[in-house]
Formats: structure tokens, C-alpha cells, sequence
């Protein structure tokens, strides 16, 4: 017993030793990492190898920058390192490539119907694995709103539109810029006085009209003037004889896009505006059986308004002007006159140049019609009316939802969307009534509540995305619920919503009944829009949707392509996707930062937010000339 006493007693002390021993390592390797992290890093948080640090972001305290980079020691084999992918520039002469838009393939294609004329995108083997240059002597855009008056010329370097619009205040060429007085064909005393007109017929400051969409644009005056009516109006003309008249408006702050009306529907859902109006567009409005304006009643609201002026509308006092014969512009208006009649629309007035038809708010009367009126008829129920990517255009009427034959008139098929600005936050009628089954009311509202807070935090990541009047034009390529554009509309920007063909769901019609604008998009093809379009670019899993239907170097290509110099982006994604986008857009001249998401640092998804350097193609040889002469 002595023994066994003896050797326990050893064993006790042996273990509180041990014990001991522990405690003091483990308090030692504890102040340890405290000295370690009281060091300043000398790493910067992202790869500064050229020496030129990124003075487009700040540090925000309350953020950290996330480093996925591997760290060695002396003792370590030297890690393998991958040749980075490198973009070269194009050439100067690309510096206005829109791939979708190219003249040289559009003569590949059929005339008729100006089939020509609408998107047609390249082969594989015909994508360009370049940048896209900005021209020499780019500067960045003058500040909304400044920049609806005026332009850089080295932007825009085209004067054809100031020599053959000269007389109708379209566009000025002054120095180093170009000037818009705000007119237009059919108003040449300003698009102010223009609207004025307009709003003496329909009510344009109630907020009932909210959405418009300008056909032929122009410079995208009307659409312009109309912002300050709280008006968005999604303006496109086709990229055609008049040089640049969308890339002017993009320029200036405008929404805008290329598109026109030929054989294929546009890019937006059904009932999507409240309002639709050509001024001398030079669309053959009553022809081809009338399917150009089908297709604007597709697009239009129940109760929306079409708006036409210039040809033929007074024609009895314009005739001489427009050298047309008299009967030939009488046949043209009565065949409008007669379309609208088929499509159940109310003339609701004709004065001086100026006429204005509305469609029904529902079909109940429409249907009873057409048991006389046989054409067109209803498009057939299997036909998805929000369908509109590469999709025909048919020659027929797009039902409205269905409403119960015991309800009046004016009961607003499909339901009724409340007046801006409480449309922005309400409920959308599609939601409301379930045609989007996976969406519920609450879902809506708690989807809107969380992007208040994404955005919130973004303006963190990136001050400029919260210093008032720096961005302009932002995309949100996979804009879902439109929450992040919701996010901002106190702020002096517009978001183009880009709903993709691949999305699980089709929400761009909810997009609109908030009362904003968007398109349809494939990311695996080109944007229908000129380069350096945009300032901002927010993308939340869209390299995740792609993967497997196209590599992510021809989606990135294509968003330098669209982003101005200087401009910036977040992407949201997954934090191994986000590792290899940040590794490709090195090749892109962009530098970034991947940071934790706003819950912290233990959720997968992350956040690549990045800044396109500035650069230009170099300066032609008469210009290094007189530099040196100068010298």
C-alpha cells in the first residue's frame, strides 16, 4: 500500500506538470497572435503588381478584404504558377463594336420587313477575344443632369446627325462637344414645349403614367424630358443610316438601346407601359397586317396610351412638306385608323400634329367585337404573351388575363397597378394574383427589405456607388424582383433590369408593374447596346446561371465591353467562382477586391467589386506630331 501510495502521489505531480506546461504554451501562442495582428500587413488587399494602387476605393473600416492567395515560406517548394489570361485590345477601328448590330452580316440577311436590320449575333468562331477600346481623347461624362444638355465630341465623334437635323435642334456640334437643344422632326420649339402639348391631352403628372417606350428615338429627347415628369421611358432606334443617335442618348444619360421593329417581338413583356409613342419614326404602322401595332398593344398596359405624331397625322396642312401626295397620305391614316379599330382601342383625340389612341382596360367588350370582326384574331392561348427573345411577331391580338364577365368595364384585367412612386413598393399585380407561384406577397416585401440592406452596405464597399451623381447608367444583369434597382431610385441613376432567358423564373413583368424598365438578355451573346455604355455593373450569381452554356471570359469580355473607363462593379457569387473571375478580369486591366458578405465571413457567397482602369486606344500619328512640335 505504501508503494502504490508513493507512485500515486508521483503521478499526480507529473500530471499537474503537464498541465502546467500546456496552460503556458497555450497563453503564449494567445499573445502571440494578439503581436501579430497589432503588425501592419504589408500585403495589399489585392494584386498591386504594377505598382499603381487602386485609388477608386476606399477602406471602410467596418469592411475586410478577403486575400485567397496562397502564402509560402522559404522553406516551401515554390507553388506552380498558371500563365494568366491576357485580352489584347482591338483596334481603333473597333471602338464602336456592337456584335449583335454588325452591317456587314445584316446584308447576309433578308430585306423584307427590315429583317436585315434586328439582332443578328455572331458565330462562335466570329467572336472578337478582344477589348473593346475606347476612342482617343475619351473623357468621362458630364454629370446627370448636366450631361442630357451636353456631350464630350471625342466620346461621340460623329457630326452627321448636326449636319442633317441642323433644322430641328436635334444636336449642336460647339469645340470639343456637341449640344441638345431638346427638339426633334415634330418638335422643333423643345421636347418641354412637346410634352406641354401632350399633357394638356392625357394626364402625364398624376402618376398613372409611369413607363414609356419611345419607337425611332432619336436622341431619346422625349424620353429625356420626360424624367423630370418622373417618367422612364425605354427609348431604341436601330444602328442605321443615322450614326449614333443611341449612342448620343446614352451618352447623355438616357435609357436607351438598339432595337427596331421588324419580324421579331421586342424585348419586354406584355402589358409593360403605360404609354408607347412615335414622332415621325417612319414605322409603317397599318401594314403588314397591322402586326407593328399588335405588337404595341402587346407591350401596352390596359388603359395605356399610343401616342403618333408626324405621317400621316395632319396631313390636310403638311402634305406639301412631307412630298406626298394627299391620297396617299389619307390611305395611310385610314389604315392605321382601321387597326385600331381591330385592336378594340379608343381614339381618345386628334389635334393639330398630334393623335392619341388608349386601349381598353380589359376584353370583355373586345371578345363580343369579334364575333363580327373577325381579324385579327386572338393569338392563341398557348402562345406565352411575356415570351419575347427571338420570338415571331405574330399577326394577332395578345389576350388580356381573363376577368369575370359580372365586373364592369373598368374593372383592369390582370389587376391594377398603384400610382407612382407607391407603385415601386406595392405589390405587383403578378404577384398578388400568384402567376408567379414560387413568389408570394411576403416573399415581395422581404425581398425589397433585404436589397435596402445589400445596397446599403455595397455603398460601403464601393463610396462611389454612394456619392450622389458619379453613376448613371447601371445594368443589374440578373435583376430578379428589381430590388437592387428599387434600392436606388431615391438616387440620381436609372438601372436597366435584365431579366436572362435562362432564369428560373420570368419576373420581368413584375420588374415593370414596380414601374421600372428592362429587357430580356442571354449573357452568352452580346447586349443589344454601343460600348461604354454603362458606369456601374451588378452581377448576383450570374457566372453560377451560365455555367456549363458558356465560358466566363466571353462574359466578362462582353461587360468590359458595355463598362465605361473608370467604371466599376460588384459581383456576388459563390467563392470559388469569384476566385477564378478575379484571376481572369487581371487580364481585363480591372482591379478588385473579393469581401465577405454583409452577414459575415462564414457564407459562401462573396463579393468581387472592381473598377475598370482608364484607357483609350493611342493617339493617331499627327497628334504624337504636333505634340513633339510643340515640345
Amino acid at each position: 500500500m505504501n508503494l502504490f501510495t508513493r507512485m500515486s502521489s508521483r503521478s499526480k505531480k507529473s500530471n499537474l506538470y503537464y498541465v502546467t506546461l500546456v496552460a503556458l504554451l497555450c497563453l503564449g501562442s494567445y499573445l502571440l497572435g494578439i503581436w501579430q495582428n497589432t503588425v501592419p500587413n504589408p500585403r495589399a488587399a489585392f494584386d498591386d503588381s504594377d505598382g499603381t494602387p487602386c485609388e477608386t476605393f476606399t477602406k471602410p473600416s467596418s469592411t475586410k478584404d478577403l486575400d485567397f492567395d496562397a502564402h509560402h515560406n522559404i522553406q516551401d517548394p515554390p507553388p506552380v504558377k498558371e500563365t494568366a489570361v491576357s485580352f489584347p485590345s482591338c483596334g481603333a477601328e473597333l471602338s464602336e463594336h456592337t456584335p449583335c448590330e454588325d452591317a456587314k452580316r445584316s446584308l447576309k440577311f433578308p430585306r423584307e420587313r427590315l429583317e436585315y436590320r434586328q439582332r443578328h449575333c455572331p458565330e462562335r468562331e466570329e467572336i472578337l477575344k478582344c477589348r473593346i477600346p475606347a476612342p482617343y481623347g475619351y473623357k468621362t461624362p458630364f454629370r446627370w443632369p448636366e450631361s442630357r444638355d451636353v456631350a464630350w465630341f471625342a466620346n461621340v465623334p460623329h457630326t452627321e446627325l448636326t449636319i442633317e437635323k441642323k433644322n430641328q435642334n436635334w444636336v449642336r456640334y460647339e469645340n470639343d462637344r456637341f449640344w441638345f437643344p431638346g427638339g426633334g422632326t415634330m418638335f422643333p420649339r423643345g421636347a418641354d414645349a412637346y410634352l406641354d402639348d401632350i399633357g394638356r391631352l392625357i394626364d402625364l403628372s398624376g402618376g398613372s403614367i409611369r413607363t414609356a417606350i419611345d419607337t425611332g428615338c432619336g436622341v431619346a429627347s422625349f424620353g429625356a424630358y420626360l424624367l423630370s415628369r418622373n417618367i422612364t421611358t425605354m427609348s431604341f432606334a436601330p444602328r442605321d443610316t443615322h450614326e449614333a443617335q443611341v449612342q448620343f442618348a446614352l451618352e447623355r444619360g438616357v435609357p436607351a438601346m438598339i432595337g427596331i421593329m421588324a419580324t421579331i417581338r421586342l424585348p419586354y413583356p406584355s402589358r409593360a407601359f403605360d404609354l408607347a409613342h412615335c414622332s415621325r419614326c417612319l414605322i409603317p404602322w397599318g401594314q403588314n397586317d397591322g402586326a407593328y401595332l399588335m405588337e404595341v398593344d402587346r407591350v401596352l398596359r390596359p388603359g395605356g396610351y399610343w401616342i403618333l405624331s408626324g405621317p400621316p397625322i395632319n396631313w390636310q396642312q403638311r402634305w406639301k412638306g412631307w412630298e406626298r401626295t394627299m391620297d396617299d397620305l389619307n390611305a395611310e391614316q385610314t389604315q392605321i385608323e382601321k387597326v385600331a379599330r381591330s385592336l378594340c382601342w379608343k381614339k381618345v383625340v386628334q389635334r393639330d400634329d398630334l393623335a392619341i389612341w388608349q386601349k381598353p382596360l380589359n376584353h370583355i367588350h373586345c371578345k363580343k367585337t369579334r364575333q363580327l370582326l373577325k381579324n385579327p384574331e386572338f393569338c392563341r392561348h398557348d402562345q406565352d404573351p411575356d415570351m419575347a427573345w427571338y420570338t415571331k411577331m405574330d399577326s394577332c391580338l395578345t389576350p388580356l388575363p381573363e376577368v369575370d364577365e359580372a365586373e364592369d368595364l373598368k374593372t383592369v384585367a390582370g389587376g391594377k397597378v398603384e400610382k407612382w412612386p407607391a407603385r415601386l413598393y406595392a405589390v405587383p399585380p403578378r404577384v398578388n394574383k400568384g402567376d408567379l407561384e414560387e413568389i408570394t406577397p411576403e416573399a415581395f416585401l422581404d425581398n425589397t427589405k433585404l436589397w435596402k440592406q445589400r445596397v446599403s452596405y455595397y455603398k460601403k464597399l464601393d463610396y462611389q456607388l454612394g456619392e450622389s451623381g458619379r453613376y448613371r447608367n447601371l445594368v443589374d444583369m440578373n435583376a430578379y424582383l428589381g430590388g437592387f434597382a428599387a434600392a436606388l431610385a431615391d438616387d440620381p441613376v436609372w438601372v436597366m433590369n435584365v431579366v436572362p432567358v435562362e432564369a428560373k423564373l420570368n419576373t420581368l413583368g413584375v420588374i415593370y408593374e414596380r414601374g421600372l424598365i428592362g429587357t430580356y438578355q442571354n449573357w452568352c451573346e452580346a447586349m443589344s447596346t454601343y460600348p461604354r455604355t454603362y458606369d456601374f455593373i451588378h452581377a448576383e450569381s450570374v457566372f453560377t446561371l451560365y455555367q456549363g452554356k458558356c465560358e466566363p471570359e466571353k462574359i466578362l469580355l462582353e461587360m468590359d465591353r458595355i463598362l465605361r473607363p473608370g467604371g466599376g462593379v460588384i459581383i456576388r457569387d459563390d467563392v470559388d467562382v469569384l476566385i477564378k473571375v478575379k484571376e481572369l478580369t487581371k487580364g481585363l486591366q480591372w482591379e478588385g477586391r473579393i469581401a465577405d458578405h454583409e452577414k459575415g465571413p462564414h457564407e459562401r457567397e462573396k463579393i468581387y467589386y472592381a473598377v475598370k482602369q482608364y484607357w483609350t486606344v493611342a493617339a493617331p500619328e499627327e497628334d504624337k506630331n504636333n505634340t513633339s512640335a510643340l515640345s
